[in-house]
């Protein structure tokens, strides 16, 4: 996770737990007591809930962009190596012309 995702948690979990402690040692009767925590405890669940979908939406969206940026390394090295190739079979079609050149005088100066 990234730093930013652990301090918005330990942002939520201070919240969360200084609520519930002045709440526990506010005067008030049990029952508004354990409403309010009812209360806090709900919005808790709602705002990790929250936070859990915009951590899960900026992590597909870093998802996404590496992954194209993947896709057009992987194209440009296959059109590099494409080239590449093509360059090895020119030099190797021009040496091989040499050669059968070089072939056919050898077999004329033999033959003279």
């Amino acid at each position: 996770m990234s730093d930013s995702s652990n301090t918005i948690l330990g942002i939520l979990a201070g919240t969360a737990i200084g609520a519930v402690a002045g709440i526990l040692f506010a005067p008030d009767k049990g029952t508004n007591t354990r409403r309010k925590l009812v209360e806090q405890s709900n919005q808790l669940i709602d705002d990790v809930s929250e936070k859990s979908s915009e951590i899960k939406q900026q992590v597909t969206g870093v998802m996404a962009a590496k992954q194209e940026s993947l896709e057009n390394q992987v194209d440009s090295m296959l059109t590099n190596a494409s080239y590449k190739a093509e360059d090895v079979i020119t030099t190797l079609e021009a040496k091989l012309k040499d050669l059968k050149d070089k072939n056919r005088k050898a077999r004329i100066s033999r033959t003279a």
